[in-house]
């Protein structure tokens, strides 16, 4: 990955490393990949989904066992991001707080990036 030494590639905060472990054990999983995928009305979207292991390539980011592993080609993407977990009245989820997101669509679903 992108990695600054001493600096970790992508930050997850208390509530949603809670969240991710509860996520992973419940679905027997090794841990939860974040990657990117094209789609969406600016361009790119966020995929999730559980994985039983690692390839050589993936970035793995261990918070008090919450593992989340990121996919090679989002690497450069997602550097910086911090993952979130935040609840309200009306919804409940994974929010992304990425430095690198040059715009978003109005649901908050697609993002878009300088060099994508």
């Amino acid at each position: 990955m992108f990695n600054i030494p001493g600096t970790v590639p992508v930050k997850i905060t208390d509530k949603a490393a809670v969240q991710i472990k509860a996520l992973i054990e419940k679905n027997d999983k090794f841990a939860l990949r974040v990657g990117l995928k094209k789609g969406g009305c600016a361009g790119m979207e966020y995929t999730m989904d559980f994985i039983d292991a690692v390839s050589s390539n993936d970035e793995v980011v261990d918070v008090n066992g919450a593992k989340v592993v990121i996919a090679p080609s989002a690497q450069m993407f997602l550097f910086g991001t911090e993952i979130d977990y935040e609840t309200s009245l009306l919804e409940s989820g994974f929010k992304f707080k990425n430095p690198n997101v040059a715009e978003a669509c109005g649901c908050g679903e697609s993002i878009k990036f300088n060099n994508s």
